[in-house]
């Protein structure tokens, strides 16, 4: 239920039409299902009740918005809308300080398309495609690059890219946009060429889910496809060789991570800041570029590989990786340029809090307060899927 937050004046939570890319995110992972969507995702301000947990998800911020208004809007109203009203835009509110608060250590504004009707796509060559687990493995996922020529598309690490799969769903209607994490430095594959590359994984014994993520895949080098973007304005990497930075994913939420390392070791190769990976799969086999992370030094990149199946009497989780790493876990807390990221499925970042609460309570630290904290400074990022 929305309370009044100030005298006269009642809460609401709206969503952007303009800068939302309808990509499905904020309805899926709202608990009280107060958010739907026809042209427009909508919120019911009878359902809503403030929890945040659709605010994080969304790549382009367009469900960050809480206004305090003299009435509420109807989702019927809200629906035929092409922009916020008015007294919206005026009055907004504070919202989720982990969403909203820029990374200090970074100055630059990131590029960020808000673009709604997919019109302004950028043509792209690809220019690769293969394979980066292990033939044979269950988990087939692919390296894919696409090759801009001539035509700028700048973007940041940790951003994502949108692709839509031709033809049509099983409704009849085009198939809606699908997000990518960019896997590349902000110079590209190659510095300075004008391409980036993303990893994805093929879905087998699913076809409706896997129609973008399948296509993509069977993508063969000299074919064409439209690129949307860049979306994402909030999961990026401080510009600062001081930074200390501890990722922590599974799968192809290693993506961005790539990115990470690789703008690192060009701009500042000898930085004092520690980079640490702690990443899982099931398998050696079945972990995304499991040969190039051996290239790096563990000075360069300090690396924790978790795998939770094949390996005799060993079976083991990130959350727990992070709990037998406990004293190193605890100096990265304590360091004031610490910044923690958080890629991978659905629920990793609930099983890694409940690590860190266990690994910080050990030594009287309030964890609650020590996250609010790294939130508020920009310092504690979460995607998962």
């Amino acid at each position: 239920m929305n309370a009044s937050s100030q005298q006269g004046l009642v809460r609401q939570h709206l969503i952007d039409p303009e800068t939302c890319i309808r990509c499905n995110t904020c309805e899926t992972r709202c608990p009280t299902k107060a958010i739907s969507h026809e042209r427009n995702y909508v919120v019911d301000s009878a359902k809503c009740n403030f929890c945040m947990k659709c605010v994080r998800p969304c790549p382009t911020g367009a469900v960050d918005n809480f206004f305090d208004l003299v009435c509420l809007y109807s989702t019927s109203q809200q629906l035929g809308w092409l922009e916020l009203p008015p007294d919206a835009q005026r009055s907004p509110t504070a919202s989720a300080p982990s969403s909203s608060v820029a990374n200090e250590a970074r100055p630059i504004v990131p590029p960020v398309q808000q673009n709604t009707a997919c019109e302004r796509a950028t043509r792209a060559i690809v220019s690769d495609n293969y394979r980066i687990t292990a033939q044979g493995s269950e988990n087939d996922v692919h390296h894919v690059i696409f090759d801009f020529g001539d035509s700028p598309f700048s973007f940041l690490e940790g951003q994502n890219i949108g692709l839509i799969p031709p033809g049509l769903d099983a409704s009849g209607s085009p198939h809606t946009m699908r997000l990518y994490s960019i896997a590349s430095a902000r110079d590209g594959e190659k510095p300075n060429v004008g391409n980036l590359a993303i990893a994805v994984k093929r879905v087998v014994g699913a076809e409706a889910l896997g129609v973008a993520s399948n296509w993509i895949c069977d993508l063969r080098p000299g074919e064409e496809v439209d690129v949307f973007g860049p979306f994402g304005s909030t999961f990026l990497m401080p510009d600062d060789p001081e930074a200390h930075i501890l990722m922590i994913c599974t799968g192809t939420g290693v993506a961005p991570f790539r990115g990470f390392t690789h703008r690192r070791r060009r701009t500042w190769p000898n930085a004092s800041g520690k980079l640490v990976l702690i990443y899982g799969a099931r398998t050696p086999d079945e972990l995304p570029y499991y040969q190039p992370l051996q290239k790096y030094s563990q000075d360069e990149l300090h690396r924790e590989l978790v795998y939770s199946r094949g390996l005799i009497d060993e079976h083991e989780y990130v959350q727990d990786r992070l709990r037998r790493r406990a004293r190193e876990v605890r100096w990265f807390l304590r360091q004031p340029k610490a910044y923690i990221y958080i890629c991978g499925i659905r629920d990793l970042d609930t099983f890694v809090d409940e690590a860190l609460n266990e690994i910080t309570v050990a030594q009287g630290i309030n964890w609650t307060l020590l996250k609010t904290e790294l939130c508020n400074t920009g310092r504690y990022h979460v995607e998962t899927y």
